[in-house]
């Protein structure tokens, strides 16, 4: 896809689909509504975060209802149809270049922060969401626009 080509459908991918992966996928949704098509997966099966659901409600956004899903599962279910899969940590990067043999889609690796290793209060550890969620936001919104 050539630089300034609109991305018509994007999937983030992370470790667990349980905190990145699912904050970029409803930051591009509530950015880019039905003009995109999103969707998010991890490597492995993880659990809900709730401190992802915190940060994003703190911006607007419900992330209440997200279920963490595999690739294996989303390529079930759907396939993996995209023109653009964006990875969020080295894991999902090799395994999205996997996919490449197999589908034609740009990869591009974001390194994004884990929120999850934050230690201290809940306010602390729930400002790394905020800093992961506000990398994320600002990335997506140049790339997607």
């Amino acid at each position: 896809m050539a630089d300034g080509a609109r991305v018509h459908s994007v999937l983030f991918v992370c470790n667990f689909n349980a905190v990145r992966s699912p904050t970029a996928e409803a930051l591009a949704r509530h950015y880019f509504g039905r003009s995109t098509y999103v969707q998010s997966a991890g490597v492995r099966r993880g659990e809900t975060d709730p401190f992802m659901i915190a940060a994003l409600e703190e911006i607007g956004i419900d992330a209440s209802r997200h279920k963490c899903r595999t690739l294996e599962e989303l390529e079930e279910w759907e396939g993996l149809n995209f023109d653009l899969i964006v990875t969020l940590t080295p894991e999902a990067h090799h395994a999205a270049l996997e996919l490449t043999r197999t589908i034609a889609a740009e990869v591009e690796y974001w390194p994004t922060p884990d929120p999850t290793l934050a230690t201290g209060s809940r306010s602390q550890r729930l400002e790394a969401y905020r800093d992961t969620r506000d990398f994320l936001s600002e990335r997506i919104r140049k790339r997607l626009k």
